[in-house]
């Protein structure tokens, strides 16, 4: 297949296999879902120990939340290609691979789940404190305050979290691509910028956009429809 060299390149649709091109973005949207529900819910579940060890005292405490904020600030200052590198004994012990899209999940989970953490425990931090003392005053538990107050009250900005970092995981999933995790990122770089066809390139990146335009989308009418604030 010729090369058509300059900015006509870009629109030469021939260059592109389809059916490659709707596998890689499968590829891209089965690993974005899968990694928003697990970083949902760890980020979720660390989150919540910053904000209820930081509220509460004790030395107990302030060393958990010590332990737990250090290594959530180390993860998530980690450049996602460096810490995919990092990660290959892990990987490749936990999904028996190093190649293909759940080669991917590790690193994914682990470089945005810090991110989400901190996105939870600052939507918990928001919440009015004269509900919370009406709440203890009543005789609820911990147990009952967290899901009858903090996640109620604080769901609008959760969600807006989890969007945000969806559309970083669109990207991270991109990034893993270049080095061989599968996907949109990894069609565009091996079949695109390699074999210098850039029409497959531009494809890649119009359908990495709609995806995130579809998150943002998605992310905001659920906001809409649980916001009765």
């Amino acid at each position: 297949m010729d090369n058509v060299n300059g900015f006509q390149s870009y629109f030469q649709f021939k260059q592109v296999n389809w059916p490659s091109m709707w596998q890689a973005t499968f590829e891209t949207v089965w690993l974005t879902i899968v990694s928003v529900l697990l970083v949902a819910v760890l980020g979720f579940a660390l989150g919540l120990v910053l904000y209820q060890t930081n509220a509460s005292g004790g030395r107990v405490n302030r060393l958990l939340n010590g332990i737990v904020a250090l290594l959530v600030n180390v993860f998530r200052s980690i450049p996602f290609i460096i810490l995919i590198v990092l990660l290959i004994p892990l990987t490749k012990g936990l999904m028996g691979t190093m190649i293909g899209p759940k080669a991917a999940i590790p690193a994914l989970i682990i470089s945005a789940a810090p991110f989400y953490a901190r996105l939870v425990e600052l939507a918990f931090r928001e919440v009015d404190g004269g509900v919370l003392e009406a709440t203890r005053s009543m005789g609820a538990s911990k147990v009952q305050i967290v899901w009858q107050v903090l996640l109620p009250e604080s769901m609008p900005a959760l969600v807006s979290g989890l969007t945000v970092t969806a559309i970083s995981l669109v990207g991270y999933t991109a990034m893993a691509g270049v080095i061989g995790a599968g996907g949109l990122g990894n069609l565009a770089y091996q079949d695109g910028f390699q074999a210098n066809q850039n029409a497959i390139t531009l494809v890649a990146t119009v359908i990495i956009l709609i995806i995130v335009f579809i998150c943002q989308k998605t992310g905001d009418l659920v906001v809409q429809h649980i916001d009765h604030r």
